[in-house]
């Protein structure tokens, strides 16, 4: 869920790896977001005894914590999106290529989808599955914006500012929106995508997919508008 700027930013050791290995990196790292998300999703559920609240919490510490690590471990190949509306923001402030920009979100999709059905196979649920979680209304799709506008400001903020703590920053992020928004702050494309295949604790409907979309890709856009500007240079 993070990215980087083509000036004070990962961009430089990108520059050393070619773009299989970028997209090899975005596959991974997608899918590996998507088995913690929907497995300590599952996790969290059979141990809760039926708390809700527990249960979202385990959720949301393990998304934190695995966020943390993956973007430490793979911002340097690829610079860690593992999320369209990243791409989306690189791509529109031309630090990314489009050709580049619509194959990191292919390997997005399809890494998400297999990180789900990895979940699921860990957890001996059925591997194909579809949810029946209904997560719609005004609301839900306002939260999405907000989560997004909050996350693209948080990796725009954070490489601008401290590029170091850019892992920290996104991860910490991610773990207070869970809680601070009503739709539990999916805030990715390709994880909508993907939690819409899983009928368990993190899952969403196919039906309140394309409100959720729809609300992440502008919330990213308007967010990199707003911190476009704030964030500009006087010269």
């Amino acid at each position: 869920m993070s990215g980087a700027p083509k000036d004070a930013s990962l961009e430089p050791p990108l520059q050393s790896f070619d773009l299989v290995r970028r997209l090899a990196a975005e596959a991974l790292g997608t899918a590996l977001l998507l088995a913690v998300v929907i497995g300590s999703g599952i996790m969290g559920e059979r141990l809760a005894g039926g708390n809700v609240a527990i249960a979202l919490l385990g959720n949301t510490l393990a998304t934190g914590a695995g966020l943390v690590v993956l973007i430490t471990i793979l911002g340097p190949l690829s610079g860690a999106h593992f999320n369209p509306a990243v791409t989306l923001v690189f791509a529109l402030r031309r630090e990314l290529p489009w050709a580049v920009a619509a194959a990191y979100v292919a390997v997005q999709v399809a890494g998400g989808v297999l990180g789900v059905w990895l979940a699921h196979a860990m957890f001996a649920e059925p591997i194909l599955q579809v949810s029946a979680k209904l997560r719609g209304g005004p609301a839900q799709a306002l939260s999405e914006f907000v989560a997004t506008f909050g996350l693209v400001a948080a990796i725009l903020g954070s490489l601008r500012f401290r590029l170091d703590a850019t892992p920290m920053i996104v991860g910490l992020y991610i773990t207070s929106a869970y809680w601070f928004t009503a739709s539990t702050s999916f805030a990715n494309p390709a994880v909508t995508l993907a939690r819409s295949l899983s009928d368990t604790f993190a899952g969403i409907a196919p039906s309140s997919a394309p409100a959720f979309i729809a609300a992440q890709l502008a919330g990213a856009v308007a967010a990199s508008v707003v911190f476009g500007w704030l964030l500009k240079d006087r010269s």
